[in-house]
């Protein structure tokens, strides 16, 4: 192919089927020239959350700002590059309250917000006081707050979802008490809220609450938080309240902080707000200036007579299945009688290693579960000691686990100073509700689409068997390129960070082939003595180039 040909190939969408040619190509390994560089103003560039894209479409309940993804053939085949001046971010645990101002040089968020706490420049760096708009002092004397009203030390709360987080402070904050904190905040007119979060080494993601459900399994979280998050939780006839309720484990908390509790002009959108609590049960635990805290019935769900017609949802309705999937004005049963409730699964940091009552529904569920716990223990050690991969190394701070599985991977690494984004892929068994059982986050996705994330955010990306992310379940014909997941890979990756991917000889020979064009530097070893396995382990790291 000529290398005057090869630009306009690589960035344009109009031809198809040239672009299936070319991945082709690629993939066989018989064009080998590395992929070249996007262009400039793409160094913040997420396909599905694409403000000119998206613009054109319907406000209605915000519909405009959930993921809307391009087409895999109006892809681009480039290399997102770094900004100006970026740096190798700074390491954990300095980032909580410090990251370089050249890697996201957005003034914005500073200028508009530095009074309320949120962030200010200083020198090179951006700074975190740890405040937020209804905690300016900072997080910490509003958890102590909090505190005389939940459980917040002692292992009974240990997932926790920041709705609308901004650039997650009290996300942040609660690390220090043993509680992980998925926090989540739409790409709007803050922009960049979500990359700051993560440059700091936060668990974050970007997301909007709008027409469908939260990409997470049922009763997933111990404990749901909104600041100033200005949801509307009891418009559409509670929809937002009753899709909180569906995550929400019985026996939880939900906190908010803000408009419409107690504010002035906002008298009937706090009535109302109450009147959805009653109407679920909830117990009101306290109302204080601004905040109110409310506790989830630690049984299936009573419905009292209300004004919204809520209802209980069929049981041909999987709470579980939540990709792409609408909103729904039902309430979710938990039909194992509580046996999902705080107080009766075990604290922190018992239940990462003890067998979920969710695993019991799926076949010989307890076995596999201790198996795969077992398996990645040792797969970890051989990480670490034999492949000298960073981990447990202030280099290695954002980790995703492309195919979670039960989480064992993240399991394993559970005392190195680190984080694991688990995705379980949308088209697999729905394991991401035993993750959350044993303490650990995750989102549903489907590798056939970009990620909700910002370039370079991620440290490490691990997968396993990365072929079947290209598949239908239960088919061997791919959906979409390993060439484009292998390009999405790398928008995520830090520079200089490193991927990890697992699956047999023939596949990783294709993975080395696609990671040459994307300069990566790899190297491939057997799998661990312990699997008997044929399979074959690439280890890649992203070079470091600037446009």
């Amino acid at each position: 192919m000529a290398d005057s040909g090869r630009q306009a190939l690589l960035l344009s969408t109009s031809d198809p089927k040239q672009r299936h040619r070319f991945v082709s190509l690629v993939e066989l390994g018989e064009h080998r020239q590395p992929f070249d560089p996007c262009p400039p103003d793409s160094v913040d560039h997420m396909p599905c959350e694409d403000p000119k894209r998206n613009s054109q479409l319907s406000r209605y309940m915000n519909f405009y700002r959930e993921r809307h993804c391009p087409l895999p053939d109006e892809m681009p085949l480039c290399l997102i590059p770094p900004p100006l001046g970026y740096k190798i971010p700074v390491q954990w645990p300095e980032s909580l309250h410090k990251v370089w101002h050249s890697n996201m040089p957005h003034n914005k968020i500073a200028t508009r917000k530095g009074h309320q706490g949120w962030m200010k420049e200083e020198g090179p760096y951006f700074i975190f006081p740890g405040g937020g708009t209804m905690f300016p002092d900072g997080a910490l004397p509003y958890i102590d707050k909090l505190r005389r009203f939940m459980p917040i030390k002692g292992g009974i709360i240990r997932t926790a979802l920041d709705m609308g987080c901004g650039v997650a402070s009290f996300g942040g904050s609660l690390l220090a008490e043993g509680i992980l904190t998925l926090s989540f905040a739409p790409r709007d007119s803050h922009k960049a809220q979500i990359q700051f979060a993560l440059e700091r080494g936060i668990p974050a993601f970007v997301l909007m609450f709008g027409t469908r459900r939260l990409p997470f399994p049922a009763f997933a979280f111990d404990f749901i938080h909104c600041s100033r998050c200005l949801i509307p939780f009891a418009a559409y006839n509670a929809t937002y309240f009753i899709e909180v309720d569906r995550l929400l484990r019985p026996g939880g908390f939900l906190v908010i902080s803000g408009p419409p509790v107690q504010w002035p002009k906002k008298e009937r959108e706090w009535e109302e707000l109450q009147a959805v609590a009653r109407a679920l049960c909830y117990e009101l635990i306290i109302v204080e200036g601004n905040t109110v805290i409310w506790k989830k019935p630690d049984r299936d769900p009573c419905l009292n007579p209300n004004e919204f017609r809520i209802g209980l949802c069929d049981e041909s309705d999987d709470p579980n299945v939540a990709w792409y999937v609408n909103l729904k004005r039902c309430v979710t049963p938990s039909f194992i009688n509580g046996g999902y409730a705080i107080g009766k699964i075990p604290g922190w940091p018992e239940r990462l290693l003890r067998a979920p009552s969710r695993a019991l529904i799926m076949n010989n569920g307890i076995d596999l579960f201790q198996a795969d716990t077992r398996r990645w223990a040792t797969r970890v050690a051989y990480y670490k000691n034999t492949l000298k991969v960073k981990l447990g190394t202030p280099a290695i701070r954002n980790v995703m686990d492309m195919n979670a599985f039960f989480g064992g991977f993240a399991a394993a690494l559970e005392t190195d100073p680190l984080w694991v984004m688990n995705v379980v892929p949308a088209r697999k068994p729905l394991t991401l509700d035993i993750i959350y059982d044993r303490g650990l986050i995750g989102v549903y996705h489907d590798w056939c689409e970009p990620f909700s994330t910002y370039p370079r955010t991620y440290d490490l990306i691990h997968v396993a068997s990365i072929d079947s992310l290209t598949k239908l379940q239960g088919s061997r014909n791919s959906s979409c390129s390993l060439v484009d997941l292998m390009a999405e890979i790398d928008r995520m990756l830090r520079p200089e960070g490193t991927a990890v991917i697992q699956d047999s000889p023939e596949v990783i020979k294709k993975v080395a082939r696609i990671a040459h064009v994307l300069r990566w530097v790899t190297t491939i070893n057997n799998k661990e003595p312990e699997s008997h396995g044929r399979g074959k382990i690439l280890v890649a790291t992203k070079t470091f180039w600037h446009l």
